[in-house]
């Protein structure tokens, strides 16, 4: 397997991107503070950097957060994504988490998200954060698996409006 390692969204990835997101049919993927509700990647770049300049100056309901791709060193294509949230909001607690991630779909079932995982988790120590949320839909087993490699113990599951089952894991940092 390849090496993955986490790489801050830049201008340079544009066209990397632009193929990325082509390769989700739905509307939203987890992990990309909102990459897909942006007309053009300038405006989400500056979207996702504006946590880090404005923290006192978030919209109500928004936290500070790090958004990486994970890129496979070998050949520098943008494998992931991962969203970090530096804390957490009362929606947050009950079916967000700190942590959202995405595999792009011609790279899962490869180890990436495993990896992706372990190297947000070190970000969140270096956060000061003492123990990590991360959901993840009942009927998605890979994504339960990806977290219980990581450490994640599952503390319960919470029913959403939609009937849609969320499991909701805790990783101790």
């Amino acid at each position: 397997m390849n090496e993955i390692i986490l790489v801050r969204p830049a201008p340079e990835h544009e066209v990397a991107v632009t193929e990325f997101v082509a390769e989700f049919p739905e509307k939203h993927i987890n992990g990309s503070y909102g990459i897909k509700r942006t007309e053009h990647y300038a405006e989400w770049l500056d979207v996702i950097n504006r946590p880090r300049r404005y923290y006192d100056v978030l919209p109500d309901g928004f936290v500070p957060a790090t958004t990486f791709f994970g890129v496979r060193e070998s050949d520098g294509r943008i494998v992931g994504i991962i969203d970090i949230r530096h804390e957490l909001t009362e929606g947050l607690l009950k079916n967000g988490g700190n942590i959202g991630y995405s595999v792009r779909p011609t790279e899962r079932g490869k180890g990436y998200a495993t990896d992706m995982l372990a190297l947000a988790l070190d970000f969140c120590r270096e956060l000061g954060l003492s123990r990590a949320l991360v959901t993840c839909d009942k009927d998605n087993p890979a994504s339960a698996r990806v977290i219980v490699k990581n450490g994640g113990l599952l503390e319960n599951e919470v029913p959403e409006d939609d009937g849609n089952i969320l499991q909701r894991y805790w990783i101790e940092l």
